[in-house]
Parts: structure tokens; sequence; C-alpha cells
């Protein structure tokens, strides 16, 4: 096994406030904040994870191999007081912040292991949403 290093970013008093704000937000809230950089700067945090799952190092037992997956609610379909219902089962959130994640799509969970995340794309295919297990 190779040893990882990693490096320890040291963040000014302005730049922790930030992201004490940020982290004090709710998902959907969030979720915004980070569309709202993507729009007005071009800054994602998705590339660089598409560019690491898109190498041919693992070949097509990369996903076999993977052990935990997100959830990410792509788009809630015609039905989407069904959704919103398999939001608030599966998260927890009230029902603002489920509407919130049904309207705008989002990462539901994340960190989930093979077997829940597809037991839950399935609740929300049932649903009539489109679902990807990133």
């Amino acid at each position: 096994m190779s040893e990882e290093t990693t490096t320890e970013i040291k963040l000014s008093k302005s730049e922790q406030s930030v992201v004490d704000a940020i982290e004090k937000l709710s998902v959907v809230e969030a979720n915004n904040v980070a569309k709202y950089f993507e729009e007005k700067y071009g800054i994602s945090a998705v590339a660089p994870v598409a560019v690491a799952a898109a190498t041919p190092e693992g070949g097509d037992n990369a996903e076999e191999a993977k052990s935990s997956f997100n959830v990410v609610l792509k788009d809630a379909g015609a039905q989407k007081i069904a959704v919103i219902k398999v939001v608030r089962e599966i998260t927890g959130l009230g029902l603002g912040e489920a509407k919130g994640l049904a309207d705008n799509g989002g990462t539901v969970k994340e960190n989930v292991k093979k077997e829940e995340a597809e037991e839950m794309k399935k609740k929300f295919e049932e649903a009539g949403a489109t679902v990807e297990l990133q």
C-alpha cells in the first residue's frame, strides 16, 4: 500500500469565517452556493472527481471495486410529491429542504454502501425520478 501525503491548508480568519458560514447551511443552500460559484466563476469541485473516475486504470472492474457511492438526484420527473417523500424518508430533511432538493437536484446522500445506494436508486426510480450513483 502506498502512503498518501496530505497538505494542510491554512486559512485566514476571513476565509475561515466563510467556511464556517457554509458549513452551517442546509444541503440545499450549500448546493445553491456551489451552483452559483460554478456559474459565476467556473469553479467546480466535481471536475477533479470526474477526471479521476475517467482514468482507464480501473477498467470495468473499477465500479465493482468501489465500496461506497454518492446518490445524486438528477431529475424529479413528473411526480415531485412522491420524490419529495422519498427524499424525506432517506435524508430526514424537512419539507422545504426536501422540496428544494427535488426541484434543483443534487447529492441526496454520500458514501453509501453499494447495496443501500442501489436500494435508494430503486425507490427514486419507482417514484419517477432520475438518479445516478457516483
